[in-house]
């Protein structure tokens, strides 16, 4: 478990995970607020990067409004874990690869511009590996912004607003994309996204706060790295509900402390008959075990087979592929 014990860090890792300034120096916005200069800032964000303590500065997108993506997983042969899980990572819309305790035990998040990028990125990962690939594409989500607290408490996470998918505009998937990669860590990131994409730094600026208004952009801060902090017995636990009882119990779920995500996908039956997913983030299995005894105890789940899926080793985290891989470069 890793222990920050210094103020200044704990804070920039519990209180930007959202709600990073859309400024010409946001940056010196944080440093104003902290109490420390602008060049300390960065000093400490590019520290804890490299660390891995963080992923990036940037933000996160709400599914399916700028791209496609799905989640997926492959039975993989206790002797070729390795070797399926590199030749998973080696896909570039893969963005999370997972081991997991299950059969089903190599789960991964496949994106991409479109569905037939994410159709193609399933059908080589199958073809190269010989294994069926299980393919369970979003059908709502009850909670999709994942935070967390160095102190454990658990994150007060802003009520879900409705998307405004009407409000994109031309060149925004390669803006989100810039952003889903992260931010320069320099005093002016915005500018310099601004150059790379040949534009004009005020309007960048401008788009980015329109997207953020539309809940597209769903968290725009610092994005961490959650086993590095700390918070490393995370578990899948996905529930057997009927289709028209989803409705009620996945709000509920969402609501309950320690659970850090919600959502329905898509069933395969004969196969996978779990249609409610939720991820538990806790610091010990104990300490996930009392959230799942919470859950199971809700009227809207009580009775509902589940599984538990704990997390044993990660093989890639990154940000979405938005843009096609020329855009993206």
């Amino acid at each position: 478990m890793c222990h920050i014990t210094d103020p200044i860090d704990r804070s920039l890792l519990d209180d930007w995970q959202r709600d990073l300034p859309i400024t010409d120096r946001p940056f010196a916005a944080m440093a104003a607020a902290l109490g420390i200069s602008e060049d300390d800032v960065l000093a400490r964000l590019n520290r804890m990067k490299v660390a891995g303590r963080i992923t990036r500065v940037g933000a996160t997108v709400a599914p399916g409004t700028v791209s496609a993506s799905t989640l997926a997983a492959v039975a993989a042969p206790e002797p070729r874990i390795d070797e399926v899980a590199a030749i998973i990572g080696a896909q570039p819309g893969v963005n999370h690869n997972y081991l997991r305790e299950d059969e089903w035990n190599l789960w991964f998040v496949a994106t991409g511009p479109d569905r037939a990028h994410v159709d193609a990125t399933l059908a080589r990962i199958g073809a190269q590996t010989r294994l069926r690939v299980l393919d369970l594409p979003l059908v709502r989500p009850f909670n999709i912004d994942l935070g967390f607290r160095l102190s454990g408490d658990v994150a007060t996470v802003p009520p879900r607003r409705k998307v405004d998918r009407a409000a994109l505009r031309d060149g925004d998937r390669e803006l989100l994309q810039q952003l889903t990669t992260g931010l320069p860590l320099t005093p002016r990131p915005y500018h310099r996204i601004a150059t790379l994409l040949h534009r004009d730094a005020d309007a960048v600026m401008d788009r980015l706060a329109a997207l953020v208004a539309a809940g597209i952009i769903t968290r725009l801060g610092v994005i961490v790295r959650h086993r590095a902090l700390g918070w490393s017995a995370n578990a899948m636990v996905v529930w057997d509900v009927p289709a028209d009882r989803i409705g009620a119990a996945g709000p509920a779920l969402a609501a309950v402390p320690g659970v850090t995500l919600c959502y329905q996908r898509r069933i395969v039956p004969g196969i996978w008959p779990y249609g409610l997913f939720s991820m538990i983030h806790a610091k010990s299995r104990a300490q996930a075990r009392e959230v799942l005894a919470r859950a199971a105890a809700l009227p809207e789940l009580f009775g509902a087979p589940h599984k538990v899926l704990f997390s044993t080793r990660c093989f890639k985290q990154t940000g979405a592929l938005i843009a096609d891989k020329e855009a993206a470069a």
